[in-house]
C-alpha cells in the first residue's frame, strides 16, 4: 500500500537528494520504501520503544534517531530533504507541529524540499483514532504555518479519492 499508492502520490514530483530525514516514521512502513529512494536517510523517532525496533530492522541502512522531531540533534543546512507521513495529526499541538516545520527548515540544505502527507477528518479517521491524539492539519491553513517556519513555494492539495493532505515546501 506504502509504496504502490501513498509515497507515489506523496512525492510526486519531489526530489529527495541524496541525504534524506524522515520525521516520525513510526513502525517503519515509509521508511522500507524510502531506503531504496536514497543513499543516506536518517529516520527521527520519538519513542524509544519504537526506534530500538527501527534499528533492530533498519540500522544496517537506515540511521535511526531516538529524538523528538521539534528538536532534532541534526546539524544546520545538512540535507537534501525532509519528509513526514501520516504522522503530524499524532503531534498533539499546533505549536508542537509548528515547531517541526522549524526544525525541518533548519536541517534543510538551501534548496531542499519538506514534503509529506497526512490524513484528514472523516468518520473512519476518527474511528482509527479512538483514544489516540488526532489533531489534524487543515489544508486551507498550513500554506502559511509553513511560510512562517521560513519556506518559500509551499504547496498544499488534497487526494481526490481518499481526501488526504500531501504538501511541499522549499527551502530558498
Amino acid at each position: 500500500m506504502v509504496e504502490e499508492h501513498v509515497l507515489p502520490w506523496a512525492l510526486e514530483g519531489v526530489e529527495l537528494g541524496d541525504d534524506v530525514v524522515e520525521i516520525g516514521p513510526g513502525y517503519g512502513a515509509n521508511l522500507r520504501a524510502l531506503v531504496e529512494l536514497t543513499p543516506r536517510l536518517t529516520a527521527v523517532e520519538i519513542d524509544p520503544e519504537t526506534a530500538r525496533l527501527l534499528e533492530r530492522r533498519w540500522g544496517d541502512r537506515a540511521r535511526i534517531l531516538h529524538a523528538d522531531g521539534a528538536a532534532m540533534p541534526l546539524p544546520d543546512a545538512a540535507h537534501s530533504s525532509v519528509v513526514c507521513f501520516t504522522m503530524l495529526h499524532h503531534v498533539p499541538t499546533d505549536e508542537l507541529q509548528d515547531r517541526i516545520f522549524a526544525e525541518a527548515f533548519r536541517v534543510l540544505r538551501p534548496g531542499g524540499v519538506f514534503a509529506g502527507s497526512d490524513g484528514q477528518p472523516s468518520l473512519s479517521f476518527r474511528v482509527l483514532h479512538i483514544r489516540d491524539t488526532m489533531n489534524t492539519v487543515s489544508p486551507t491553513g498550513l500554506p502559511d504555518r509553513l511560510k512562517a517556519a521560513g519556506f518559500t513555494d509551499v504547496a498544499v492539495d488534497l487526494h481526490p479519492r481518499s481526501g488526504a493532505l500531501r504538501f511541499r515546501a522549499h527551502k530558498a
